[in-house]
């Protein structure tokens, strides 16, 4: 068998959400027997990814332990997910194993009749362990009560703050919204910003929705214009307008993360996996001053998100589903996904997390935060809907109205009628 492999460094932790500069690789093995069709080769389709990279190193193992022989290909983010739309979408059975995201995709992908039932398969697995996973996770892969895909990476949301600028002004770590406000309110100066974080996205105000006792749907209807809702909004759009960078509206990860890492902000609200680019003296300004703290809680107490990043999936059409599983039990496997989280890919599995080797490969106190995030679990970071981004783009305006100073109850109001029109939709599509 030959094997050949294109890939460019990925920056450890920061590159769980595949956005790194790593080159599409192929990782090729030549045909041989052992799978479900005579002399077929396993095919799977991963993300650029640090997963990934460890992943694609301990392969050589798998095709012994095996006799099976893998071709792996892998892509960028928005790449994979082109391949799979273009792929899968006419019954290609070209892919086997799939990496894929299961907030966004997980009830899409299975609409479309893309993913494997893998329900008998996991319920009667030797090895798999279904109880060892966190609710949110199972509940990320799962439509229906059918399983879809197997957790592989998670993140959660973490407070990012200044050490050094609440030592200075003597004030604690905050715990609540009321006290975060009034720390960000004194730390705001001329050179200063108080907080920021993204404004263009709105993931990261998922837990405020969900601290302030609001949701996008309850009992199955559209609930964006709620007194509680609107509470979050003007809380989270206050904060950002009032001690946030200019241009907040326009700001993904990317934007927000460089305004603390230049040092010119003094909280920062995001996925504890993005960490090395604040921590990285080569990418960061106070590589040595930040600390790391449970994102602060409203009326409902802290609710951080705890989502999965990545799971792995099976092709519908695959004609090697068979070995397709075996690959996944090994790749998920207690062992690998505790390997894989001492190189700084946070897991899906309660028995990682409970073993103290695992945290080896983050720094002290953001270790220790993420695992009370976890154990809180504030659930998911985004709407429970099939077309995720549309979703978005409809409940995104009552917090966009609150940055910019708009009229938060009208965009609510507004925004609500068109979310129930997109509810409406989706369940009659689902009929």
């Amino acid at each position: 068998m030959t094997t050949s492999a294109k890939a460019g460094a990925v920056q450890r932790g920061a590159a769980l959400l595949a956005v790194g500069a790593l080159a599409a690789g192929v990782l090729a093995g030549c045909s041989s027997g052992g799978g479900d069709e005579a002399g077929g080769t396993l095919r799977i389709t991963l993300a650029n990814h640090g997963w990934t990279k460890l992943i694609q190193e301990r392969l050589p193992e798998f095709e012994e332990e095996t006799g099976l022989d893998v071709e792996v290909n892998t892509y960028g983010e928005e790449q994979l997910s082109e391949q799979y739309n273009v792929k899968l979408n006419g019954g290609d059975s070209s892919i086997d194993v799939m990496m894929y995201r299961p907030p966004s995709e997980t009830l899409l992908y299975a609409q479309n009749g893309w993913l494997e039932d893998l329900t008998d398969r996991v319920e009667s697995s030797k090895t798999m362990d279904w109880s060892d996973y966190y609710a949110s996770s199972v509940e990320s892969v799962t439509d229906h009560d059918a399983i879809y895909g197997v957790p592989l990476v998670t993140e959660q949301q973490v407070l990012y703050y200044r050490k050094d600028l609440l030592e200075a002004a003597g004030i604690e770590v905050p715990k609540t919204l009321d006290e975060l406000e009034a720390a960000a309110a004194k730390l705001t100066t001329d050179d200063t910003y108080g907080f920021v974080s993204r404004g263009k996205q709105f993931s990261q105000a998922a837990p405020i929705l969900h601290t302030f006792g609001a949701d996008w749907v309850v009992d199955g209807k559209a609930a964006l214009n709620t007194p509680e809702a609107i509470e979050a909004y003007e809380y989270y759009g206050g904060m950002l307008k009032d001690y946030g960078p200019p241009g907040v509206t326009n700001m993904a990860w990317p934007e927000a993360i460089a305004v603390f890492a230049q040092g010119k902000a003094a909280f920062y609200t995001d996925a504890n996996v993005l960490y090395p680019n604040v921590t990285d003296p080569e990418t960061s300004n106070v590589a040595d001053k930040v600390g790391f703290a449970v994102v602060p809680g409203g009326p409902e107490g802290p609710l951080p998100y705890n989502v999965t990043s990545w799971g792995l999936a099976v092709n519908a059409s695959s004609k090697q589903k068979d070995d397709a599983w075996k690959f996944i039990e090994w790749a998920t496997s207690p062992e690998m996904s505790l390997e894989a989280q001492q190189a700084g890919q946070l897991s899906a599995r309660k028995s990682v997390w409970e073993n103290p080797e695992s945290l080896s490969g983050l720094p002290e106190d953001l270790a220790e935060v993420t695992k009370e995030s976890i154990e809180i679990d504030g659930g998911r970071d985004r709407a429970p809907v099939v077309q995720v981004k549309k979703a978005s783009d409809i409940y995104g305006a009552p917090w966009t109205a609150a940055m910019t100073g708009g009229d938060v109850k009208a965009a609510a109001d507004k925004a609500n009628e068109e979310f129930q029109r997109f509810l409406d939709e989706e369940a009659a599509r689902a009929h």
